[in-house]
């Protein structure tokens, strides 16, 4: 969960440099080919001074900050040279997770568009490079340190000798979920693939592009310039909207084309090796009410078996859910603190007593909604932490303290191994 937020909030730093500009700006440090910018130090500095209630005037948090900076450009030169591979997936679910993290914190995604002047379809597009990065940076670390462990005794003599410092253990639950994702219906789906295949019809029998994409794309961020994208690097889009833009040769027009975002009529205007300038027209499948009825009547289902001891609940989990990242744990969610539960599944859960499972509950998911079932297995009140009941807790702190350590002796010596430049003020 720690290291969650942080990925979280290290990705948000990068955005709001993106909302951001400076007239005058220098380079306070080169890493290998990279080279890092006074105005994006600035922004780092005054993001991590607040979440951490420091002065963002200090200079020694200006230095701290640099050598973190610095330390992720060189883990990202050691992870490009080792090719860790990212996947679209894993970038869109981080995209994601980020973007929802700021609606949540400016209120609606209009409100979010107006403070930072652009389309949500353009901030995923601008910051998808980024993510990308952030991702293979976290993927090589993981690899390099992910199977250590700490034995008893390190556990024993941290404990000991952090004991006094450690934070109390908030309140927490035990969650496991069932989760399904409503589709759109056949004849919904087959409506929108005829309405799209009718308009690229048109457009191949001499019908303007830019017209139809005025009229009927649902890309209400591209609409108005006939669904022009903008010059795109590849690896920007989803895979099946790049895969078949990449296909196309200069002026030619796709067939309709399935995308999680919906159907999708694609021109390429322009090329330019690995850069292209397309446009295109989105026709949006909608959820219905009978999308949602289906979905919640299996879960009704679901849950009578369980609570009737026909089934238990990782069983149903495993066979149902659509959650990848938790079924073949039967559902688990983990042990969380209340108070980093988002707000619907806190309503939820303060709803529930120990072994209740909750009636189908929607939330948000990505850029739609999901129905859940929730078991609130059990809850933990809030307590200083101690070996007994917080074994696995302290385990895991020390295992950070020690793959930290170890992390700052393989820093150093990549190091020997790039060239780094930092300006004399900051050194």
């Amino acid at each position: 969960m720690v290291r969650v937020r942080i990925l979280i909030l290290t990705l948000l730093l990068n955005f709001v440099a993106l909302a951001q500009q400076k007239v005058i700006d220098r380079i306070v440090a080169i890493v290998g080919n990279e080279v890092i910018l006074e105005s994006d130090l600035n922004y780092q500095v005054y993001m991590f001074a607040i979440q951490n209630n420091l002065k963002p005037d200090d200079p020694g948090l200006r230095k701290y900050v640099l050598q973190e900076m610095i330390n992720d450009k060189i883990v990202l030169n050691k992870a490009i040279e080792d090719t860790i591979v990212v996947s679209d997936d894993e970038v869109d679910r981080q995209i994601d997770a980020q973007i929802q993290a700021l609606v949540r914190q400016y209120g609606s995604e209009r409100r979010l568009e107006e403070i930072y002047g652009m389309p949500i379809g353009r901030i995923k597009r601008e910051i998808r490079d980024d993510v990308k990065k952030r991702l293979m940076i976290e993927k090589l670390k993981q690899q390099k340190f992910g199977m250590m462990t700490v034995s008893g005794y390190e556990v024993e003599n941290f404990y000991n000798t952090y004991k006094d410092s450690l934070p109390e253990v908030p309140e927490m639950v035990e969650l496991y979920h069932i989760m399904m994702i409503p589709k759109p219906v056949d004849s919904v789906e087959q409506a929108v693939y005829q309405k799209a295949k009718a308009i690229l019809d048109s457009i191949k029998a001499g019908g303007d592009f830019a017209y139809f994409a005025r009229t009927y794309s649902e890309d209400r961020a591209t609409a108005n310039n006939g669904g022009d994208l903008g010059w795109v690097r590849r690896g920007m889009f989803v895979k099946e909207f790049e895969e078949a833009v990449f296909r196309l040769q200069e002026g030619q027009i796709s067939d309709v084309v399935r995308t999680p975002f919906g159907y999708h009529i694609i021109q390429l205007v322009e090329r330019r090796g690995e850069q292209v300038h397309p446009r295109h027209i989105l026709f949006k499948v909608p959820l219905t009410e009978e999308s949602d009825k289906i979905v919640i009547s299996k879960l009704d289902e679901i849950r009578y078996k369980i609570v009737s001891k026909q089934a238990k609940f990782e069983e149903m989990a495993k066979r149902f859910s659509e959650d990848e990242n938790t079924k073949l744990t039967g559902g688990y969610l983990g042990l969380i603190p209340v108070d980093d539960l988002e707000p619907d599944l806190k309503e939820v859960v303060n709803s529930l007593n120990e072994g209740e499972i909750s009636q189908p509950v929607k939330m948000k998911y990505g850029n739609s909604y999901a129905y859940h079932i929730v078991l609130l297995k059990k809850r933990v009140p809030a307590h200083k932490m101690n070996l007994k009941d917080d074994y696995m807790r302290i385990y895991q702190y020390a295992l950070i303290e020690k793959q930290n350590r170890e992390y700052q002796k393989w820093i150093e010596k990549l190091r020997d191994e790039i060239y780094v430049y930092v300006v004399d003020d900051l050194r």
